[in-house]
């Protein structure tokens, strides 16, 4: 299904987006990486093997929103069209609210967010003019419930949530499909590089990350979704549940929350 479609993802450079760019290439589709990991974006690349013309690498800053147009024609331009978008880039939180610098919170926002959707707004108009296009954005549980110690990472994932879900309307009749990734606990480094209170690293792997879902098997079951036409595409494990007792059982899932402490998930 993928064979020659030209795939862009963000955050390419490691974790989910690394995974996802090695599954597509499997499938022999065109890749362009983005990342603000230059290096380890050429690592990627040099690891998806022959043909190498086929991966094209551009790095890129999401808290530079005036700059994402050119971004994006330069990512368009590469291989003359952009079929499936992922929005996949973002950094994690592990702060009390109470203890947390306004400035983290914005940088959450930004990069969470606001960089997605700056970036999503720069390539709409070419997707429309193409008649097709395909967007997705990685959320998170976090997206979908409010979990102890990533106050403004919740924020913003359920802020980038809700622009999916309204743009997924505006643009069906224009041949763009919008969709949500939302995973749990998945065997990356992500919250070693979660922001602190003051903006410091967090510097540590929580155990849910350790013992979650590897990479591989996420990355299939991600482009398995995509194949499928999923509008959300669920990955993890039983910690998914948790998105369905909020829903329908959203006072026992506080109390639950309350007598686990504030490292529930």
């Amino acid at each position: 299904m993928f064979r020659d479609k030209v795939v862009w993802i963000t955050g390419a450079s490691s974790g989910i987006g690394e995974a996802v760019a090695y599954e597509f290439f499997r499938q022999g589709a065109k890749l362009i990486l983005s990342s603000n990991e230059q290096e380890e974006l050429a690592r990627v690349k040099k690891a998806c093997g022959a043909p190498q013309e086929n991966v094209a690498l551009l790095p890129i800053d999401l808290e530079d929103f005036d700059g994402m147009p050119a971004v994006v024609s330069q990512a368009w331009n590469h291989f003359g069209r952009v079929d499936i978008f992922i929005n996949n880039a973002g950094i994690a939180q592990r702060s009390l609210a109470v203890e947390t610098k306004m400035s983290v919170y914005v940088k959450l926002m930004n990069i969470d967010c606001l960089g997605h959707i700056a970036l999503t707004q720069a390539i709409l108009p070419k997707m429309i003019a193409q008649k097709s296009g395909r967007i997705f954005a990685t959320i998170s549980v976090a997206g979908c419930i409010g979990t102890p110690l990533r106050t403004g990472y919740c924020a913003a994932k359920h802020a980038l949530r809700a622009y999916c879900e309204a743009l997924r309307i505006e643009v069906w009749d224009k041949g763009i499909e919008v969709a949500t990734i939302i995973p749990g606990y998945i065997r990356t480094k992500i919250t070693e590089k979660a922001l602190e209170g003051d903006g410091a690293q967090h510097g540590k792997i929580d155990p849910g990350n350790l013992n979650g879902l590897p990479t591989d098997q996420a990355a299939k079951i991600i482009t398995k979704g995509i194949a499928k036409r999923k509008r959300e595409i669920l990955v993890g494990g039983k910690e998914l549940r948790a998105i369905y007792f909020k829903r329908f059982m959203p006072d026992l899932t506080d109390k639950i929350f309350r007598k686990r402490g504030i490292n529930v998930i």
